[in-house]
């Protein structure tokens, strides 16, 4: 079920969403089969695992009765059942808006609608908790001074994101004309996403297509995981382009867009990234890798207002190609 600006309804695996006209901070579903005779406190902190929400939080809310069951509070070891009805009412902070900050940005493409930028490895794509300055955003407001109001205040601009520990190519629009067309291209499958990583081990297979759900990890809620439970759709296809004794360089293209896809998933078919700090599991310093190695070198899309096709092409970083000229060395 679509979300209301007044209603902000959380359908459940298994469970009916319903709805609630209390106000705009409101989150409801009806408790299904499978999650019967769960505390109500488990239940629903990983209801709203997409909202990072911790556990003792949600106990806050249930103390201070802001969820109810069937329109009555409860204590946070209560069991719930099936049939259930569940409502959260929570109170949304005061908005933070974005500063424009002096910062240089790789700009590779710009025009009246859209700028395009290549991302150090590093860089946080807009603000959140832990990183209000700095951030991608912080830039374009100072460069650009005119990006899109879709995303609000926090992040102006942003049709898409790649993590903080991925370097490459990066699109943001300047006003709403380009912002929606460009997120109805990301939603339609129809923008070109290609990603060159170095993985530990040696993929056997050329080409292959990973389709694997991802949700919240069971025992880390900062970290993501190939997972049946509260996860979503996610496809990635790719293709081997160098191998060594213990490495493989692949190609990778996104089919959808979740958070971590690409990590997730190759750490889920045996060959993490090398360097990266949640699911490699390894340094990559070995090979002189400061970070993860994962780069986004190709973007593609139509352009918003000619309808032009473009593409553009992203140079490794250089510790990347440092690390591809020792393994070819050896």
């Amino acid at each position: 079920m679509e979300s209301n600006p007044k209603k902000n309804i959380l359908p459940y695996p298994n469970g009916e969403a319903i709805e609630d006209d209390a106000g705009d901070n409101v989150m409801a579903w009806t408790v299904g089969d499978d999650r019967s005779g769960e505390r109500i406190d488990k239940h629903v902190t990983e209801a709203l695992a997409d909202e990072t929400v911790s556990r003792s939080q949600v106990q806050d809310w249930i103390r201070q009765g802001a969820v109810t069951v069937g329109g009555a509070p409860v204590k946070p070891n209560a069991k719930v059942a099936a049939g259930d009805e569940i409502v959260v009412r929570f109170a949304e902070p005061e908005p933070i808006e974005a500063q424009p900050e002096d910062i240089p940005l790789n700009v590779v493409y710009e025009d009246s609608d859209v700028i395009v930028i290549n991302k150090p490895r590093g860089m946080v794509v807009h603000p959140a908790v832990g990183h209000s300055s700095g951030t991608v955003v912080n830039a374009l407001l100072y460069h650009c001074k005119d990006l899109s109001g879709i995303n609000g205040m926090m992040r102006p601009g942003i049709v898409h994101r790649i993590d903080k520990d991925t370097s490459g190519l990066l699109m943001a629009a300047k006003n709403d004309l380009a912002h929606a067309s460009l997120a109805g291209q990301l939603k339609a499958h129809t923008v070109v996403r290609r990603y060159t990583a170095l993985v530990y081990g040696k993929v056997p297979h050329d080409k292959g297509t990973i389709d694997a759900p991802i949700g919240r990890a069971k025992d880390d809620r900062k970290m993501f995981a190939v997972t049946d439970r509260n996860s979503k759709h996610a496809v990635t296809h790719f293709t081997v382009i160098e191998r060594f004794e213990d490495y493989t360089v692949v190609e990778l293209r996104l089919e959808t867009g979740r958070t971590h896809q690409i990590r997730v998933h190759l750490k889920y078919i045996g060959h993490p990234i090398v360097g990266d700090p949640m699911y490699g599991g390894r340094s990559g310093r070995t090979l002189g890798m400061v970070g993860q190695a994962l780069h986004a070198g190709v973007l593609g899309f139509v352009h918003p207002r000619t309808g032009e096709a473009l593409e553009f092409n992203a140079s490794l970083p250089q510790d990347m190609e440092d690390a591809l000229h020792i393994l070819r060395s050896r």
